[in-house]
């Protein structure tokens, strides 16, 4: 194991701890967000906080949540909630699920280390993307929970069938093929931000964006003792070494992952298959069909095609599809726990969160990342509590109801419908 790894999981605990209480203003997800919109450079959050093209489905993700409403039992006396859920076997103590997010290592020193350990101490899953700066092997050592590895093919085949025999051998408990990314979806703000012209080699076009980090200091001084500009340590070519930190898209689109491939990544992974990208109950069952243990309703976080619906939307379309077949889990727009309960009232097992607890890492390291998922459990917690539901097993469907958009929700008291009219 690294010595830094040894070191940190010895003193996290500790140091999470003392440090929490600088987080005890941050009340919800979006003082978090401005506290990661303060530390980091423009570039660094907006890679963060943006959307393909429009925004249009980053926002609506989020949105989404708006049109759900609450039918609560009232006079119910709920003294403690359950949110204990099981998902690929695993005891979860809350029904939140770290995603997968790219160059972590840049948001915070040793980000994907950082986050794996916050997720243990939560008592929860973290997911590794392939497109990451540390090792997956100290990744896994920094948690003795359930830790995923999220494929891309990024290298080609030989490269993924490396790092799948690698995430296997080092314990990770289940793998995540992301099925949304024949091509890297065109995100303004990067571009508009320079990041073309920063991971290139010429200082004259580099020159105009460099003022953005000469006002982070301190984040530049944690890259800086942090190794500098990452490299992809698990897309390793035997000939070249570790891939170089640089623009992914031109990569992504020559690693197109089909369901063809699913067969040959079912065949080299002995151990649950979950696939990430499905807004179609059609797609759902396919998935199943290929051997999935689990489905994620996702539209990459609003980051691939603009325009495509919410997912909160078509979930109830994948659980309809899916009878019971494999477990479904959702991401996109997750804030508030009463998102969470809305999510599991709609058939969602568990939910994914990425930028939500990103910005808390982004804000300040593990007690960031600690303090979003203590915010959203809490919020949770209390959501139930005024629900008159003692557990997230007994959310179902007569929990909530469709807030059509021209009525308020004191106007909206109908169980809610497998489809919405729209």
């Amino acid at each position: 194991m690294d010595t830094n790894v040894r070191f940190r999981k010895a003193n996290t605990h500790a140091n999470g701890a003392a440090k929490a209480t600088r987080f005890r203003h941050a009340l919800n997800i979006e003082d978090l967000r401005n506290l990661a919109k303060r530390r980091l450079p423009r570039i660094v959050f907006d890679y963060i906080d943006g959307g393909a093209e429009g925004e249009l489905t980053l926002h609506e993700n989020s949105r989404a949540y708006e049109d759900i409403s609450f039918r609560p039992r009232n006079a119910v006396a709920i003294p403690a909630c359950d949110l204990r859920t099981k998902v690929l076997g695993a005891e979860l103590e809350l029904p939140v699920i770290l995603a997968p997010v790219g160059s972590t290592r840049l948001f915070y020193p040793r980000g994907e280390i950082v986050a794996a350990h916050a997720a243990e101490q939560a008592g929860t899953a973290y997911t590794l993307s392939t497109l990451s700066g540390c090792r997956l092997e100290d990744v896994k050592a920094a948690s003795s929970g359930p830790v995923w590895y999220q494929l891309y093919l990024v290298g080609g085949r030989d490269v993924a069938t490396a790092a799948i025999n690698r995430a296997q051998s080092s314990g990770f408990s289940a793998l995540v093929v992301t099925i949304d990314t024949p091509v890297s979806g065109f995100r303004e703000r990067d571009f508009r931000n320079g990041i073309k012209d920063l991971l290139g080699r010429n200082v004259w076009k580099m020159a105009p964006h460099l003022g953005q980090f000469i006002l982070k200091p301190r984040w530049v001084a944690g890259l800086l003792r942090d190794g500098g500009l990452m490299k992809f340590a698990n897309v390793v070519d035997p000939d070249n070494g570790a891939m170089s930190y640089a623009d992914v898209s031109v990569a992504l689109e020559k690693a197109v992952i089909t369901w063809d491939d699913l067969r040959w990544i079912r065949e080299e992974w002995r151990g649950p298959l979950v696939v990430k990208g499905v807004l179609t109950g059609d797609d759902a069952r396919r998935a199943a069909d290929e051997g999935a243990s689990a489905v994620v309703v996702s539209n990459h976080g609003g980051r691939q095609l603009d325009g495509v619906p919410a997912t909160l939307q078509v979930l109830p379309e994948v659980v309809e599809a899916i009878n019971g077949q494999v477990e479904v889990l959702l991401d996109g727009g997750i804030r508030r726990g009463s998102d969470i309960a809305k999510a599991l009232c709609l058939g969602a097992r568990a939910v994914l969160i990425g930028r939500a607890y990103v910005y808390g890492l982004a804000a300040g390291g593990q007690a960031g990342v600690l303090r979003s998922l203590e915010i959203l459990k809490d919020d949770l917690i209390r959501t139930l509590k005024l629900l008159g539901c003692a557990s997230v097993a007994e959310l179902d469907r007569s929990y909530v109801g469709v807030v059509p958009r021209q009525y308020s929700l004191r106007d909206q008291n109908d169980p809610i419908d497998l489809v919405q009219e729209r």
